[in-house]
């Protein structure tokens, strides 16, 4: 690529503007096209930087987003911003001192001198980097959500005004309010979104990475008003406070699909809502990239093979069992297989595949649905949960007719799910000839790659992990620390850790005695299978997650 084009795609600079500053002459060497033709550039950063240092402009790698004054972006909009590829970085006595990516546009730093009343002085940085840096700057100042704290200071009557919200032009604060909150939740990568009423105010907290972060308190006399909000967002009924009631609320943000599945439940103080916010465009399908261990991977392959018998994925809740269970639908998705699913809800919608929404209210359930779709002639059948015998009962007979079922079922470890069937009242005989194997899985915070440090494990740990120190020189350990990246929390992203047990004829045998799950965990193990703590050690030993992070998820599975 030549030096021209190098620098159109890195600036916000137009071919005239590249033309004047090549005609630039310099003191030695000749114009400044001469000297840059004469460099190797490798990134847009060497480009940049470079024709900063020629022509006397201070270059800004790093953008100290975190430092920027709220006030100072609040003046000019994103837009602008944005198509000038422009935003400020300071104010003092003297100056307001901006990044910008074109050093020959003088109508931006005339804009910028009426706007502020200041003289304008300029620093430069590439295109990309000054974009992100305003994506930062401005999401961070949506989500102080400035100036609505005041909202309830209004002498207004929320109660009557909560059915006109969609009309009403008072009401767009609070329309706005609820916007930033979904918008925030989705930019921080939050899976839950809880607003819960007190006494005297609202809590608004995120859960990210399994963690629940407070964000935001508005006043009490908004709680009517975004209550309805929200419930209207999700076509639920506003006149009905007393009963519980669950939704779904489509969004689109910045191009992504988002789907927000709502649970309002009555409390002492109001209604309490939790949101569930799914982004379809970053689900993982591809189950080689949850983080199973190698050995699982082939041994849940050879099972998805198998043309009859029962997969089960066993966790708490949100761990991932439904994306594991899609992924290893995605896996199997063939033109020559028939595979149906009853589920509750539909959480992604997988070409090729016949996915069925259980309805209560109708009476199809778990148990109505899976009979109906057996005789749709199905080669692999999903059911969202096995929760009771009925549904259990009739996963087992179609598996033992000739198809593939994937379920989950709600259990602490793998082990554990040959108890849990039998007192369910499912015949240990049944449980033993049609499961094929278990997953059992957890997730745990991976560590932030932009400011993770190396850690020298403590006694503890040691002790825990059952090395020496010696031995644990010989590893990766690190350890969370927090950047502006990760909003200071050292971590970012989580992954799996499972264990995977896999039935063999001893298994199936101590299945058939009503073996407690310790025994058959033992037997496993023994076996060959290895453990979550185990899977979790291997992790941090390489560097990916914190011990502390492992011990704490599998601390009764030492």
């Amino acid at each position: 690529m030549d030096i021209q084009n190098l620098l159109l795609k890195s600036t916000s600079m137009g071919p005239r503007d590249v033309e004047v500053l090549f005609r630039t002459k310099l003191s030695q060497d000749g114009t400044l096209k001469d000297v840059m033709e004469t460099k190797d550039y490798k990134t847009p950063d060497d480009i940049v930087s470079d024709l900063c240092r020629l022509i006397g402009v201070e270059f800004v790698s790093d953008i100290p987003v975190s430092d920027i004054p709220g006030y100072l972006v609040s003046d000019i909009n994103i837009n602008y911003a944005k198509a000038k590829k422009v935003i400020p970085l300071s104010e003092d006595d003297s100056f307001i001192t901006v990044l910008l990516s074109n050093p020959l546009d003088t109508q931006i730093l005339g804009d910028l001198r009426l706007i502020f009343g200041k003289p304008i002085r300029f620093k430069m940085s590439t295109a990309q980097k000054i974009e992100e840096a305003i994506n930062r700057v401005y999401e961070k100042n949506t989500s102080n959500f400035a100036g609505l704290e005041d909202l309830g200071e209004e002498d207004t009557d929320l109660d009557n005004q909560v059915i006109d919200l969609l009309d009403a032009e008072d009401d767009a604060p609070v329309i706005k309010l609820v916007n930033s909150i979904l918008f925030r939740a989705v930019k921080e990568k939050a899976s839950d979104i809880h607003i819960q009423p007190n006494e005297k105010h609202i809590a608004v907290r995120f859960r990210i990475d399994g963690v629940l972060y407070s964000v935001f308190k508005p006043p009490k006399k908004l709680q009517n008003a975004i209550t309805s909000r929200i419930k209207v967002m999700a076509n639920l009924n506003i006149a009905e406070k007393r009963l519980p009631q669950d939704g779904r609320i489509p969004l689109k943000l910045a191009g992504k699909d988002i789907d927000v599945r709502l649970s309002t439940v009555p409390t002492a103080f109001g209604e309490s809502i939790v949101m569930r916010i799914q982004d379809r465009s970053s689900l993982i399908l591809d189950i080689a990239g949850l983080g199973f261990s190698k050995k699982s991977l082939e041994e849940i392959y050879k099972s998805l093979q198998k043309t009859y018998g029962i997969v089960l994925v066993t966790g708490p809740t949100g761990s991932g069992k439904s994306t594991t269970l899609y992924s290893c639908l995605q896996k199997i998705n063939t033109i020559d297989r028939n595979i149906l699913t009853v589920e509750n809800p539909v959480e992604q919608r997988i070409p090729g595949i016949g996915q069925i929404q259980v309805n209560s209210k109708i009476g199809l359930t778990f148990a109505s649905g899976l009979r109906a779709i057996l005789r749709q002639d199905p080669n692999v059948v999903m059911i969202g949960e096995i929760r009771d015998l009925e549904t259990a009962e009739i996963a087992i007979n179609a598996s033992l007719t000739g198809h593939l079922v994937l379920s989950t079922i709600h259990t602490n470890d793998s082990a554990g799910v040959f108890p849990r069937l039998t007192d369910m009242g499912c015949e240990p005989f049944l449980v033993a000839t049609s499961l094929l194997g278990v997953i059992a899985q957890r997730l745990i915070r991976l560590l932030c790659v932009h400011c993770k440090a190396p850690h020298t494990p403590t006694n503890f740990e040691l002790e825990s992990l059952g090395l020496t120190p010696e031995q644990a020189a010989e590893f990766n350990f690190m350890k969370p620390v927090g950047c502006e990246q990760c909003n200071q929390k050292g971590y970012g992203g989580r992954t799996i850790i499972e264990e995977f047990l896999l039935l063999t004829d001893e298994i199936r045998t101590l299945i058939m005695k009503r073996a407690d799950g310790n025994t058959m965990k033992k037997a496993a193990i023994a076996g060959g299978m290895i453990p979550f703590r185990e899977h979790g050690i291997q992790k941090a030993k390489a560097g990916i997650t914190s011990i502390e992070e492992v011990l704490s998820n599998t601390q009764a599975d030492g």
